[in-house]
């Protein structure tokens, strides 16, 4: 008879190589869009989405946690970055770090939220990126942070440098969910997710468990968010913090399927794709047809497109 764990420790590997090959095919064909496709900021917001819903994924498909206000690690990231541009004069590698460190410091801050669950942390995390977006935009802080005037940053303005910077935050952020998805540790954050009680009785750590999660994908979204402020380099506080931001991104990893790598993708190149191709070609269809999309999946897929797969018994990356 075959040993069970040599079996189990070949599938595992057969799905880590899978899963990596899927994310390294994105990465390689959002770069090699770039010397084809005349739109580049079209390309880097897909960019942009492809690493949100992901980080989005790290908290809400392996914890069940959903943040309304994952917007305010996004924009923590852009004024993290912008700040120290314009006010220390440091090189715009130098300030991602800055952006990350900005929105790990808000994630610490507001990890008493982690307490509530629910509506009830989904809504008060909405109300913590609005709490941020009012100091941001306070006047008294123009000489600090522009106030609600905007910052430009023409002085380290590289689009080609910061869309494959872009690139390298989305094959970090793709990797660490194959991780997640193939380590002992995202099985326990599973294991939290669908209950919470049984796991600590298990000896899983709930509290670390989450925490480390929340860290995670607020770090996502304050990378994405620095290079963000580097890629456009003019920008205001109503678009660092602009509530599309996590609704796009949320809408984006539910169509698709949460907890699975494949599944934040397809919502992103389907539901985005539909936004550029109706919601510029003809906007007059385009809120008819997005809507009437997101009822049917809830209808009738409410765990996603990949749940069309999983149902016949096929394992989705």
């Amino acid at each position: 008879m075959p040993d069970t764990r040599q079996v189990a420790r070949t599938r595992q590997t057969r799905r880590i190589v899978l899963d990596t090959v899927i994310a390294a095919a994105v990465v390689t064909l959002m770069g090699a869009m770039r010397g084809v496709y005349s739109n580049e900021l079209m390309l880097f917001n897909f960019i942009t989405f492809l690493a949100l819903s992901q980080g989005l994924n790290i908290i809400y498909g392996f914890t069940g946690y959903l943040p309304f206000g994952y917007v305010g690690f996004y924009g923590a990231g852009a004024y993290g970055f912008s700040l120290v541009v314009m006010h220390l004069h440091v090189p715009a590698l130098i300030g991602m770090l800055a952006a990350g460190a900005a929105a790990l410091v808000l994630a610490v801050i507001l990890l008493p939220l982690l307490r509530l669950s629910g509506a009830y942390f989904a809504i008060a995390s909405m109300a913590a990126a609005q709490a941020v977006y009012e100091v941001i935009a306070n006047p008294s802080l123009e000489d600090i942070t522009k106030g609600p005037y905007g910052v430009s940053l023409s002085g380290v303005f590289a689009p080609a440098f910061s869309y494959y910077t872009a690139l390298a935050i989305l094959a970090a952020t793709l990797l660490l969910v194959v991780w997640l998805r193939n380590s002992r540790f995202g099985m326990s954050l599973q294991a939290i997710r669908d209950d919470s009680v049984s796991a600590a009785m298990a000896g899983i750590s709930v509290v670390r468990g989450r925490t480390i999660a929340w860290l995670l994908s607020a770090l996502v979204a304050g990378l994405v968010g620095g290079v963000f402020a580097w890629h456009i380099s003019v920008f205001y506080p109503d678009t660092a913090f602009e509530l599309s931001v996590s609704i796009f991104a949320t809408v984006f990893l539910l169509f698709g399927g949460a907890t699975t790598l494949s599944g934040p993708l397809l919502g992103v190149f389907i539901l985005y794709g539909i936004y550029n191709v109706i919601g510029i070609a003809v906007p007059q269809y385009f809120q008819f047809t997005y809507g009437a999309l997101i009822v049917l999946l809830v209808l009738f897929l409410p765990n996603g497109l990949v749940s069309l797969l999983t149902s016949r018994g096929i394992r989705v990356p």
